[in-house]
């Protein structure tokens, strides 16, 4: 059970040495309280207080990796109903489907699509995180055989997915060394795939009838020290499948559920017989509440939406989306090519980096660091003013690069004009556009 505040502060040493990065003990403990604050952050904590405070720092989603290395997936850690009341923590996992019936060809169709679709937006790489290997033949060396390849062909994680115990230890050998997830443990197998998730040093994925049952398994695997647990209600309608995910993370953030305290995992490969209407179900699991969604394929006109859903709903409302600082080359500019300037809110690039595409006028775009605010809200509060943009243009040496002496900035920020002529001598100030739709007619009229 959750400890209070007060209740806390006792187990703390009580010294008030900031250390921790808060000012007093006290306050430290109303913040370990209520989520928004790790013991880690206290130097000086005994380690008789770590081990009683553990339950009452941990958030409500136990947090858990899948998978090793750079590629390692981190799933859980959420402490939100609500991603405005806070932030949603670790993004789902996405994972794509193979099994041991599947010819050769497509088997491999499906590592190579998920080896090569991968997307850049905003300085992030968006793409597939598992491989799901399912046992359906029941022969063990097609099972592991398909484990050894996939671990050989992918760069990322592996689920393993069988209900038979000695299939399972066959695959677990084969990728030990991977941290697979183990998929899955039932009321008739629990014992066993324990054993095996001990033996291996793995994390279990653990599927109920329904979340009565599912919680009494948890329970009796978390006595039995196994808490890198990953859960699946059964449900396979969407009515049912998306109340369970609500049921589970209300459970385990308003009524302090332990028994129901970890990532979930969702199949809408198995809810549809068609990959669109699989992207769609799988869209619901990505904003409630999956922890790891298999699809059936990969393709990247579903992809690529379904990512940018992920990266959205994931994104820290409270610090908004923003582009790399930098100058960046539009359709092959030279020195005589027009300069523009913008700033590093995610929309805005885009839009006005995609309207500069459209005009077919090769141009320069410079991108200044106004910590994700757009362009007015970032001159109201002193971002994008006249020397702001004036020292990311020397930084970026834009001088170097054309040999004329003129940039057009928004026409929004007009008001900034004066004051960078000021910083840029010798620099003619263009104002452009206040709309981005009226770049392309602008640059068409350029004159350098």
């Amino acid at each position: 059970m959750a400890l209070t505040g007060i209740q806390i502060y006792k187990l703390l040493p009580q010294t008030n040495c900031g250390d921790c990065g808060v000012p007093t003990c006290l306050a430290f403990a109303m913040s370990l309280a209520v989520g928004k604050a790790e013991l880690a952050a206290c130097p000086h904590a005994s380690e008789e207080a770590k081990t009683e405070l553990a339950d009452a720092s941990a958030p409500p989603i136990r947090p858990l990796e899948i998978g090793t290395g750079e590629k390692v997936l981190r799933v859980g850690g959420e402490t939100v109903l609500f991603r405005h009341e806070k932030t949603f923590v670790n993004s789902p996992g996405i994972a794509v489907l193979v099994s041991d019936d599947m010819s050769e060809e497509d088997v491999d169709g499906r590592l190579e699509r998920f080896n090569t679709l991968e997307y850049e937006r905003v300085g992030l790489t968006l793409r597939a995180d598992l491989v799901a290997i399912e046992a359906v033949s029941g022969d063990k060396g097609k099972f592991e055989a398909l484990a050894g390849k996939v671990k050989e062909k992918i760069q990322g994680g592996i689920i393993l997915m069988s209900d038979d115990p000695s299939l399972m230890e066959a695959a677990c050998k084969v990728c030990a060394d991977c941290k697979p997830l183990i998929y899955g443990a039932t009321k008739e197998n629990m014992d066993d795939m324990a054993k095996l998730a001990k033996e291996y040093g793995c994390s279990l994925a653990v599927k109920g009838k329904n979340l009565d049952e599912l919680s009494d398994l948890t329970a009796k695997l978390t006595e039995d020290g196994l808490k890198d647990l990953v859960i699946d209600s059964g449900a396979r309608t969407v009515n049912k499948a998306f109340r369970d995910q609500v049921s589970i993370r209300r459970g385990a953030i308003l009524k302090k559920d332990r028994s129901v305290g970890f990532p979930t995992i969702a199949f809408p490969c198995e809810m549809a017989d068609d990959l669109m209407k699989e992207t769609l179900i799988a869209s619901m699991f990505v904003a409630k509440y999956g922890g790891i969604i298999v699809l059936s394929d990969l393709q990247g006109h579903s992809l690529f939406p379904l990512l940018l859903a992920r990266m959205n709903i994931y994104t820290d409302p409270q610090r908004p989306m923003a582009a790399s600082p930098g100058i960046y080359e539009i359709g092959g500019p030279d020195e005589n090519s027009p300069v523009l300037v913008t700033c590093n809110f995610s929309l805005t690039y885009f839009i006005v980096s995609g309207e500069v595409e459209a005009s077919r006028v090769p141009s320069w775009l410079i991108v200044v660091d106004t910590e994700g605010l757009s362009v007015l809200t970032a001159w109201a509060a002193g971002k994008f003013a006249g020397d702001a943009v004036g020292i990311a243009m020397k930084k970026f040496e834009i001088a170097d690069k054309v040999k004329h002496k003129k940039v057009v900035i928004p026409g929004y920020a007009a008001a900034i004009s004066g004051e960078l002529e000021e910083e840029l001598d010798g620099w003619e100030i263009l104002v452009g556009p206040r709309e981005s739709a009226h770049i392309p007619a602008y640059l068409r009229e350029w004159k350098g």
